[in-house]
């Protein structure tokens, strides 16, 4: 087992699924909708939990019908929910189109996510305690900022995935050993569309970089070294709701295990292309024994 620490956001996935997504004030009539527990923080931790790591969720969900459904998931799926707080008011919910190709457009409401603004002493002590960090920007960046300043602190290795995308405080980055971004996500931050490019531009700021590229696999990038772009297994895409964060959980368990980059990316890349064959988030991702089969 590992021992890995999720500091992040806690959502209820509301889901329509449609041929295509609607344009700009037009009227789509969709085939299907559900809710689907979510949210980056808490997808990242059932990724990670069903590879085969210790987790330990800290966020928070609301006191709305969402909030017990949110915690009894991430229970099911082995992570210890004893620092999700659960606050007054309404969880947080992500609004998803999702098209006959796969892809998604998603809207997030914070909801109870807006509450984690700071760390409390029992949240320093489990990142101190953990063998790795997971981060994401759907909590206020004060506590992002907070938390990777902690496992700096403490020598405990950070992986942060900036999404959504926004403006990053300054020095947070400087606090990050690993930054997954998509591609998309790679050209905002550095203003080059080509990754290689955007790779260049970010190992300014942190030491190793993944820009996942989808269907096109990723790009590894670390100070010193070559950028190496590792194929993704070719598979047909149903939903790629909670892809990357499949992707991240999953090779969160393998870097702590101290399994080899190319080896980490691989088992990744196979728990990536299980979950997009699957309709949902969190209920799509792989466990260990189907990666391993994989």
């Amino acid at each position: 087992m590992t021992a890995i620490a999720v500091l992040g956001s806690t959502n209820m996935d509301l889901v329509a699924y449609v041929a295509r997504a609607p344009g700009r004030g037009e009227t789509v009539t969709g085939r299907e909708f559900r809710t689907v527990p979510g949210g980056k923080g808490a997808n990242q931790a059932v990724a990670a939990a069903r590879a085969g790591g210790e987790v330990v969720m800290i966020g928070a969900v609301g006191t709305d019908e969402y909030g017990s459904s949110l915690r009894t998931n991430l229970e099911h799926a082995g992570v210890d929910t004893d620092l999700l707080h659960t606050v007054a008011g309404p969880s947080g919910t992500a609004h998803i189109v999702v098209d006959d190709e796969g892809a998604n457009a998603i809207v997030v409401i914070p909801g109870a996510n807006g509450t984690v603004t700071a760390l409390g002493p029992g949240e320093q002590a489990a990142v101190a305690a953990a063998g790795l960090l997971l981060l994401q920007l759907e909590l206020p960046l004060s506590a992002v900022t907070e938390g990777a300043r902690t496992a700096k602190a403490r020598g405990v290795r950070t992986i942060l995935t900036p999404s959504p995308v926004q403006p990053l405080p300054s020095g947070l980055l400087d606090d990050v050993d690993l930054l997954i971004p998509n591609e998309h996500e790679a050209a905002a931050l550095t203003g080059y569309a080509e990754p290689h490019a955007a790779a260049e531009i970010l190992l300014r700021q942190v030491p190793e970089v993944v820009i996942t590229l989808g269907r096109k696999g990723c790009l590894y990038a670390a100070r010193g070294g070559e950028p190496v772009l590792f194929p993704a297994p070719e598979v047909t895409a149903v939903d790629t709701t909670g892809a990357g964060d499949t992707f991240v959980g999953t090779l969160a368990v393998a870097l702590v295990e101290g399994r080899s980059v190319p080896e980490a990316l691989a088992w990744a890349s196979a728990a990536a292309a299980l979950c997009v064959q699957r309709p949902g988030a969190s209920t799509s991702m792989p466990y260990r024994s189907e990666i391993e089969a994989a």
